[in-house]
């Protein structure tokens, strides 16, 4: 991944995002071209710290006879938003795009039959949580015939995380005054993840907007 080092995140910032995402694209080279699905994961962490990403595949799908080669990259992507060169107070300015992405690389293998049941229980509950307070979706829902077949009709996969990649590109570069302009455009659109990276500024550089909170809170009567 090129990564200006304005646009860097630190490896715990990278990891963070992945994690929280929890969707991405896998993708490895069969020796003549990219194969790549959209998944779900989770990550778990090894005593040594190294982080292990943990997914599953159809059993039909390519990716399956590629675990246990060369190394798989997964790609994580949050939201992203088009930016105007019209919306730069600066003149001579170019349309940008903006986005947070982090690449995730390192070999993969294949989960056993027993490490697959406790990876669906994991992943199910990742994603169950969000949707609290409604009651958590737990396997043991499913008569056992019909969990055991799904089983049969899928991999579980984990990849020893070996690289950690990040890249947010906020306009962190810019000057105040371009990047609270470029942030309020994006905030006043309709579309989420404009609004998403307008929100993601404000954190990355909260001081830029404080002397706009200091004059809005005067022009209050």
């Amino acid at each position: 991944m090129y990564t200006p080092p304005v646009f860097k995140p630190d490896r715990a910032a990278s990891l963070a995002f992945a994690e929280a995402r929890g969707f991405g694209i896998a993708c490895a080279w069969d020796g003549a071209k990219p194969v790549a699905s959209a998944l779900p994961f989770y990550l778990v962490y090894a005593d040594d710290g190294t982080p292990r990403a943990l997914f599953h595949v159809a059993r039909h799908n390519p990716l399956v006879k590629l675990a246990g080669g060369r190394p798989w990259l997964l790609a994580i992507n949050g939201a992203d938003a088009y930016v105007s060169a019209d919306w730069y107070v600066s003149p001579d300015q170019v349309p940008t795009w903006l986005y947070q992405a982090v690449h995730l690389t390192g070999p993969v293998r294949a989960l056993s039959g027993q490490e697959l049941a406790g990876h669906l229980d994991a992943l199910s509950a990742k994603f169950e949580h969000r949707l609290l307070p409604k009651r958590p979706w737990t396997s043991g829902k499913m008569t056992a015939a019909r969990l055991d077949a799904m089983k049969k009709a899928i991999v579980g996969l984990e990849m020893t995380v070996e690289e950690v990649e990040g890249s947010f590109k906020l306009n962190q570069h810019k000057s105040e005054t371009d990047f609270a302009a470029v942030a309020g455009a994006l905030a006043a659109q309709r579309d989420a993840g404009a609004q998403e990276i307008a929100h993601l500024m404000r954190q990355v550089r909260p001081d830029v907007f404080v002397t706009e909170s200091n004059e809005l809170e005067r022009s209050v009567p």
